[in-house]
């Protein structure tokens, strides 16, 4: 716990039999009161080794995609109680030891959001085995983004993100893709809504039992971004009026309504009892 915070890592999971237990032996469990594993139907042993390490888990009893994944793992951390909520892939592609300091970055006040940048510091993604192609991509799009939402961020295309209460609550998860955009549409509406954002170094690691699209997938993920960043430019602008970017029920003002819309899941393992505030 820091600064009297409830800490909680979400693991947005999808056939990670193979890396969840060293991920999990590395985060830093002085610091986190709570780990939470949401699988999106697995056709591994995902979920039985999630109950072998006594984490709380919840299923999607088919593959829903990568966004829907996180909006359960959201609504699952909130109603937990979390003060800070860290996402960590649990692919082990992210360093875990970096749980705590990003952690503590929102709990001090300082950011309400942290992200886990692999371009920052003195090791190239390159190094870490992350294809030439995905850090091309990766610099393009992120120059793009910083132009149209005035940013500079060094990268927006990071899986490891910490988040307030706040921020969760706030922001209108539900009108996001259930896709892999959904990464780029809540950092652009975090933006929108004045949330600031910092950024902490973290090398990154790139091997075959780590998740990764393919490069169809990256595409149609590259147009998605630009097209969210493109319709940010036009709301700030007055020219459109998208739903990403209007104030609309969440998870702190109508617990009832994300209940009942939001995916569906079923507790496998054994979750918290605490209720949302």
């Amino acid at each position: 716990m820091i600064h009297d915070k409830k800490v909680l890592v979400v693991l947005p999971a999808y056939r990670a039999e193979k890396t969840l237990e060293r991920t999990c032996s590395e985060i830093p469990r002085d610091v986190v009161d709570t780990i939470l594993l949401v699988d999106d139907g697995s056709d591994d042993k995902t979920i039985e080794l999630a109950k072998l390490l006594g984490i709380d888990s919840f299923a999607h009893m088919s593959n829903l995609g990568y966004g829907a994944n996180q909006k359960t793992c959201y609504r699952e951390a909130l109603k937990a109680g979390a003060d800070v909520i860290v996402m960590l892939h649990p692919d082990y592609q992210y360093d875990p030891r970096l749980v705590g300091a990003m952690a503590a970055m929102v709990a001090s006040g300082v950011y309400d959001i942290v992200l886990g940048s692999r371009i920052l510091g003195s090791r190239s993604p390159l190094s870490g085995g992350m294809p030439l192609y995905k850090f091309v991509a990766n610099r393009f799009l992120t120059f793009a983004q910083n132009v149209l939402l005035g940013t500079k961020l060094s990268e927006f295309h990071t899986g490891y993100r910490a988040f307030s209460r706040n921020v969760l609550q706030e922001l209108p998860l539900l009108a996001n893709s259930d896709d892999f955009v959904f990464d780029s549409q809540m950092l652009t509406q975090a933006i929108a809504f004045g949330f600031d954002v910092g950024e902490i170094s973290c090398p990154t690691k790139y091997f075959p039992e780590a998740s990764s699209i393919n490069f169809r997938r990256s595409v149609v993920y590259g147009v998605g971004v630009l097209w969210v960043s493109l319709l940010f430019r036009l709301w700030k602008w007055r020219l459109a009026r998208p739903r990403l970017f209007t104030r609309r029920p969440t998870f702190r003002l109508l617990p009832d309504y994300y209940q009942h819309h939001a995916p569906s899941a079923v507790v496998i393992g054994q979750p918290n009892d605490a209720q949302p505030d």
